[in-house]
């Protein structure tokens, strides 16, 4: 058991090492367009992040670059991060490591109606007892997609992002510990200017897992967040909320990363979660843990 736990350490160290090909980090620093580099480099400078200035481009610019991209990329933020329970007596139970890997795949150039583009996604997350004897992992989630999404170009300014998928999560586990879902996922981003951004997503459930039927009123509908990045690049603050059956008592899941090098997309992180469904297995649990690590995150302005 410990020999195939580190072997999956090792590989996810590898993955960290290997990821500057997929990031796509700086994506408006690559273009063609000197004045579209300009702009960025001059918003990124701007302190006062409240200001409302999307960044001014032509609708067949942000195609031709997101055509150029690199098909295979980071998806959703790629963790190994370990730490402890707040709410729990520290010991090698409670203790634990977590780690999400997360991957998409643009099926398709912006050829489709409306300029948009199909493509495909994975994302595993992993709640592992490293410290307990064995090291065993207590609980593995599954969750592939497959979307449609374009940008929102008006009035030469880009605007952000509307995405459409349809997704599965499960636990891959069967009888009493199986847990699944299927779900459509519309997903709404906004550029409120270079170094700010939030993201609204609503999900229209399928909820077939047999043991599991009142899982969304610990995961929630959906979710709201919002990015945000300093002027030098090098922190990103990241703040998620999930409203539940109770407005009032939402998941919070908000993390603190400060990049470790300006030539890539590796982040330290102080990671922060409160609430329930962090996990499918004990979806009705409370979750309060602190964790910290590495991160491996996607561009900041991306699409998806």
């Amino acid at each position: 058991m410990k020999v195939m736990n580190y072997s999956t350490l090792i590989f996810f160290i590898l993955i960290i090492q290997g990821t500057s090909a997929y990031s796509q980090e700086n994506t408006i620093l690559h273009v063609d367009s000197l004045s579209l580099r300009n702009d960025y480099l001059a918003e990124m400078q701007s302190v006062n992040i409240l200001k409302h200035k999307p960044i001014e481009v032509t609708e067949n610019l942000v195609r031709s670059v997101l055509d150029k991209q690199t098909a295979f990329a980071v998806y959703k933020d790629n963790y190994m991060v370990t730490g402890i329970p707040l709410n729990k007596p520290v010991n090698r139970k409670t203790a634990d490591t977590f780690f999400q890997f997360s991957i998409r795949h643009r099926v398709t150039k912006s050829v489709l109606p409306f300029n948009s583009f199909l493509y495909i996604t994975y994302s595993q997350k992993s709640f592992w007892d490293i410290y307990d004897e064995s090291s065993p992992f207590h609980d593995t989630n599954y969750n592939p997609g497959i979307g449609i999404g374009r940008y929102v170009i008006r009035n030469n300014k880009l605007k952000g992002a509307v995405m459409l998928s349809l997704e599965h999560e499960s636990n891959g586990k069967a009888d009493l510990d199986s847990r699944s879902w299927n779900y459509i996922n519309v997903s709404i981003k906004y550029f409120y200017n270079m170094r700010l951004s939030a993201k609204a997503q609503a999900y229209l459930p399928y909820v077939d897992g047999e043991h599991n039927k009142d899982m969304l009123r610990y995961k929630g509908y959906g979710n709201f967040s919002i990015n945000y990045i300093d002027k030098k690049n090098l922190w990103w603050f990241s703040l998620e909320i999930v409203p539940r059956d109770k407005i009032i008592n939402p998941n919070i899941h908000t993390s603190l990363s400060f990049r470790v090098s300006k030539n890539s997309n590796q982040y330290l992180t102080l990671d922060y979660y409160a609430g329930y469904g962090e996990g499918l297995l004990n979806y009705k649990e409370y979750t309060n843990q602190i964790r910290i690590g590495f991160t491996i995150k996607p561009d900041f302005f991306s699409a998806y």
